[in-house]
């Protein structure tokens, strides 16, 4: 059963892969003038991006209370500091080349990293996650809650551009990592990776969950690939 869930939460995962993939090609698409869409203002493109988050973020608080199922293993700990602390820095250092003007300085691998870290003290409170998460989604809503202060804080020290290609603020986001490890420390993400969508047998979901597995690489590897062949086709 153990081995089944993994493979399902891969597949999960894969989705979101696939959602992104199109995401971003849509973007390059229209970066080197192929088409002409508004991806920050258009209510399609908006919502879509808000999906592809919740998937991916929703994944992570999974993956962290499964991983750390009876105790945190700091192993595990260290090995995914170095892994998504390199591969954040990395982004940053190629978008700061690509973008001068609105480089990743918190996007979704910054993101994740810093919630894999805070979400370990929520591990053995999952009615407490719970409650800080909807804390969280209606403080945000209400107004009670702004990262704003923050950003004007840090902006001059560390010359933080006023636009960023990739943003993902810790609140109100959050929230959605802790209802991943809310609802999977009362077992209840079983009975979502149990759906029709997720069986590891179909065909297509063998291959999303290959995606799954490797949605790190994915990430990284899709946007040079697409940016390069597109610059190439603009120079012919």
């Amino acid at each position: 059963m153990k081995n089944n869930r993994l493979i399902e939460l891969d597949i999960f995962k894969g989705y979101a892969i696939v959602l992104m993939v199109l995401f971003h090609l849509f973007y390059d698409l229209n970066y080197f003038k192929y088409i002409s869409i508004n991806q920050n203002q258009d209510v399609f493109w908006r919502i879509l991006r808000y999906i592809i988050v919740t998937m991916f973020l929703f994944a992570a608080g999974i993956s962290l209370a499964m991983a750390h199922k009876d105790k945190i293993q700091w192993y595990k700990v260290k090995k995914r500091l170095f892994v998504l602390g390199g591969a954040s820095i990395l982004i940053t250092l190629i978008t700061y080349v690509i973008f001068p003007q609105s480089w990743v300085y918190f996007g979704i691998l910054h993101f994740i990293l810093v919630a894999s870290l805070v979400g370990l003290f929520f591990l053995p409170y999952p009615l407490f996650s719970l409650i800080v998460a909807l804390t969280i989604l209606i403080g945000t809503q209400i107004g009670w809650l702004d990262m704003q202060w923050l950003f004007s804080l840090l902006q001059k020290p560390l010359y933080l551009p006023h636009h960023t290609e990739d943003l993902v603020p810790f609140v109100p986001w959050f929230a959605v990592v802790l209802i991943g490890i809310a609802l999977t420390r009362y077992g209840y993400h079983e009975k979502m990776l149990r759906n029709r969508l997720f069986i590891p047998t179909f065909v297509h979901n063998k291959i999303l969950a290959v995606f799954g597995r490797n949605a790190l690489m994915i990430y990284l590897l899709h946007q040079p690939v697409f940016f390069g062949l597109l610059f190439l086709l603009s120079s012919l």
